[in-house]
C-alpha cells in the first residue's frame, strides 16, 4: 500500500500534536504471531512462527500511507526501499532504522529524519550550542560521524539532542539532520512516534490480525489486509461524523455509538 487515498485522509486530518509546517511520519514494524505447527511456512524462530507488519503512518491523522507484510525474520530496515521519500518529510524511526546509507538517501532528497542515536556510534562534537534546562534539554549539539565506514556514508554534519525525561528517570539522545527545528521539538517529534505503537496495538485488538480463518501464506496476508481497509474506512467514517477523538483512542463499539447517535440528530433534526 503506497500513499494515495490514505494521504489524501491524512492531509485533511490536523490532529498532528506538534505544531510544525511539514508533513511527519512515523516508521516501524510489528510482528504478528502464528503457531508453527499451523503455519509452518512461517518461520521465525526455533519454535515460534511470524508475520511482519511494516507501516508507516501520517502523523497529522495517524492514517496508514505505507504498509508492506513480509517473513517474520525480515529487519525493519529491509522495507525502506519501498518507500518513497517526500521532500520536506519528517521521518521519525527507531534505532532499528539507523542505516546511514539510508538516512543519507533522506537527507539527499531533502527531507529528514528524527531517531535515538545508538551507543556505539562513534562521533565528535563540532559545536554546542545553549539549551533550557528547565524543560528538560540537556544538550543541543552538532556532530560529524568518527568512524571511516560511518563517514564514508555519511559525511555530512548531524545534530545530537539530549532531553532528560524525569518520569521515566532516563535521558534520550536523538539524531537528526534537521537543524532549524527548536530542540525541545526534536524531542516532541520523536515522541510522537508513540502514536505507532498504539497503532499496532489497536489493530491487533480491534480488528482481530491475531487469530486466522485460514493457514496459508495468501490467507494470512489477506487477512491482514482486510484489516487494513477496515482501518482506512474507518478513518473516513472519522472524518464524515467529524468525530473530535483520535481513531487510535476509540474502540469499535465507541465508533458505532457515536454513528448512531449523529444519525438521530440528523433524523431528528
Amino acid at each position: 500500500m503506497r500513499k494515495s487515498v490514505a494521504s489524501c485522509l491524512a492531509t485533511k486530518d490536523k490532529t498532528l500534536i506538534i505544531e510544525v509546517d511539514n508533513a511527519v511520519y512515523a516508521l516501524d514494524a510489528s510482528t504478528i504471531d502464528l503457531t508453527l505447527s499451523l503455519f509452518p511456512w512461517a518461520k521465525f524462530r526455533r519454535t515460534k512462527g511470524a508475520v511482519k507488519l511494516h507501516a508507516m503512518i501520517d502523523l497529522r491523522g495517524n492514517i496508514p500511507v505505507f504498509l508492506t507484510i513480509t517473513d517474520g525474520k525480515i529487519a525493519d530496515i529491509k522495507a525502506t526501499p519501498q518507500i518513497s521519500i517526500e521532500p520536506e518529510g519528517i521521518y521519525v524511526v527507531d534505532r532499528a532504522y539507523i542505516d546511514f546509507d539510508w538516512l543519507f538517501n533522506i537527507n539527499q532528497a531533502g527531507a529528514f529524519f528524527v531517531t535515538r542515536l545508538k551507543k556505539s556510534i562513534k562521533w565528535t562534537r563540532v559545536i554546542s550550542h545553549p539549551v533550557d534546562k528547565f524543560v528538560g534539554l540537556r544538550s543541543d549539539q552538532e556532530i560529524l560521524l568518527f568512524s571511516k565506514k560511518s563517514k564514508t556514508k555519511y559525511p555530512n554534519r548531524l545534530r545530537k539532542v539530549s532531553f532528560r525525561d524525569e518520569l521515566q528517570n532516563r535521558t534520550l539522545t536523538f539524531l537528526t539532520n534537521n537543524f532549524s527545528l527548536p530542540a525541545e521539538k526534536i524531542a516532541a517529534i520523536y515522541k510522537a512516534r508513540w502514536e505507532i505503537e498504539l497503532f499496532f496495538k489497536w489493530i491487533k485488538q480491534n480488528l482481530k490480525v491475531k487469530a486466522f480463518y485460514g493457514t496459508s501464506p495468501n490467507a494470512v496476508k489477506t487477512q491482514i489486509w482486510i484489516a487494513m481497509i477496515v482501518y482506512l474506512s474507518l478513518a473516513i467514517i472519522k472524518q464524515k461524523y467529524r468525530l473530535s477523538k483520535i481513531l487510535l483512542k476509540l474502540s469499535l463499539k465507541e465508533i458505532a455509538i457515536a454513528i448512531e447517535n449523529r444519525d438521530l440528530i440528523e433524523v431528528k433534526s
